[in-house]
Parts: C-alpha cells; structure tokens; sequence
C-alpha cells in the first residue's frame, strides 16, 4: 500500500458502490487515470478494476472500504487528490480534483497574445483533423506548446509546426523568438496522418 492519499467522498464512495453492486462487480476498485498531467489542463478518467487484474505494477491507496489504483508512472500526480460525485440539473457525474497534477496556465500579455493566435487562428484550421494545439508555457522568448487529439503522434506535426504555427506566433507576436513542440507524439492514439 501507499503513501500517497487520495480522499473519496461519501457522495463518490455511495455512488461506486450502487453501481458495483447494480453491475455486480463485487471486489472491484477503482482506478484513476490522467491525460496531460504536468500542463494546464489535465483530463482524468476513472474504470473499475476487477479483483483479479494483475495490479503488480500499480500504487494501490485504501481509500477505507475501496482500493484506489493508480498506475506507477502518475501515482505522484493524485497525491492530495479527491474524488466527488455530482449531481445537479445539468451535470452528473464523478469529479476528480488532483491538484498536483497541472501547471497553472501561463499568464501576461505574451501569454494572451499567444493563445489568442492559437484559438483565433491555429485551432479552427487544425479542428477539422480533429486536433488541438494549446500553450503550455513561456520562458524568456520562447514558447512551448502542446499537440492533443490528431494532431498528437501524426507524422505532419513537425511540418505543422514549423510552417503554420510557428510561422504564425513569430508574425503576430514579435516577443516570440522561438517556438517549441513538447508533446509526446509516441503516446497518440489517434493521428490523423501517420507517417510511414
């Protein structure tokens, strides 16, 4: 078992619970998962985890009467996280807040001038591929950007980069110097073209 703490709250713990037994999955745990942890946007996801799953290379957290999986490589990003379940008129579902796991979003007029070229100008021509492009940070003059979606693992992203992103920051935002991609394209799973 771990050190790392991980709180469940009851309305969550009632909720995993109703469907364990409504879908009898009795010994079942749960297993919290992360997309994009060190950027200003990660995305969580949740699944059941059957009693006799291999969990070998997982942290396992007792949460009281439910074990919480967390795969070895992102154990360290739900440190302190919680798990909620919420219901209102127009959501319901369960909510992870994992504080460890983003970056805050880069702030200043850099900042802005940068994400307004990538929301207005970059994002809507890559939409259709089903791709995304967001800022991650910015240091001195350069700024580091991440692919999502097709455009995450496609064999075009380099070609992106250089002739349509970074061609389009350096134009319209002089402060910009230099343009970085730190997506880590092998763990795509959906490019919209794959190189050969």
């Amino acid at each position: 078992m771990s050190e790392i703490n991980v709180t469940i709250t009851d309305a969550a713990r009632k909720k995993f619970f109703e469907i364990i037994s409504a879908e009898k999955r009795d010994g079942h745990g749960l297993r919290l998962i992360v997309r994009g942890a060190g950027t200003p946007d990660p995305e969580f996801g949740l699944n059941f985890v059957p009693p006799d799953e291999d969990a070998s290379n997982d942290v396992v957290v007792e949460a009281g009467d439910m074990k919480v999986h967390l795969g070895s490589d992102i154990a360290k990003y739900f440190d302190g996280a919680s798990v909620d379940f919420i219901e209102t008129i127009s959501e319901s579902g369960f909510k992870i807040e994992a504080p460890k796991a983003g970056i805050p979003k880069p702030e200043g007029p850099i900042a802005d001038a940068v994400a307004k070229v990538l929301n207005e100008k970059i994002n809507p021509a890559i939409a259709g591929h089903g791709g995304s492009i967001s800022l991650v940070a910015i240091d001195d003059t350069t700024a580091y950007l991440r692919f999502a979606g097709g455009c995450q693992g496609c064999g075009m992203a380099n070609v992106t980069l250089k002739q349509g992103v970074e061609k389009a920051l350096l134009e319209d935002v002089p402060e910009i110097k230099r343009v970085l991609d730190i997506t880590d394209h092998a763990s795509g799973t959906n490019p919209y073209y794959q190189g050969s």
